[in-house]
């Protein structure tokens, strides 16, 4: 009698489990966060840039190193921006990240996405182009750019 009752309560909690992290964030959120994104870029807006990683928890080496990294493109043109699911590849890169130590490190909140852009800058010395990816957590309902723990 107690092993039924304990498979069938096994099986319940696997489910829960495999479900928990399908919570998502609402489509409307997801739009605005590449928006103001790319607006935050576009305008040149350090701080609105800065202000989108999650610093709870961070190593401080690294959130030096992302405020740096998120800044780098600001005032270029965006020409391609998107927020995707995470491919085998992110997956693999995400859990054999490295801290600024070069010591195995985890993300400071669960990532759920990426967010890959395109930039173009154009001054009267030329132009150039980069191409850049974050990723993205969840907290709260709302999306942050991952950044490695302490």
């Amino acid at each position: 009698m107690l092993k039924p009752l304990l498979a069938a309560v096994g099986a319940f909690g696997l489910t829960f489990l495999t479900m928990a992290p399908v919570l998502a964030v609402a489509p409307a959120a997801e739009t605005a966060f590449v928006e103001a994104y790319k607006k935050a870029i576009e305008t040149s807006d350090k701080k609105t840039l800065q202000g989108f990683l999650y610093t709870v928890g961070a190593n401080p080496m690294a959130l030096d190193f992302y405020k740096e990294m998120v800044t780098m493109e600001a005032g270029s043109k965006v020409t391609e921006i998107t927020l995707t699911e995470l491919n085998a590849e992110d997956k693999q890169k995400i859990s054999t990240q490295k801290g600024p130590d070069g010591k195995p490190s985890k993300s400071n909140i669960p990532i759920v996405k990426k967010l890959s852009f395109k930039t173009e800058t154009k001054s009267a010395n030329g132009s150039s182009s980069g191409n850049s990816s974050v990723f993205v957590g969840e907290v709260g309902g709302k999306l942050m750019i991952a950044v490695p723990a302490k």
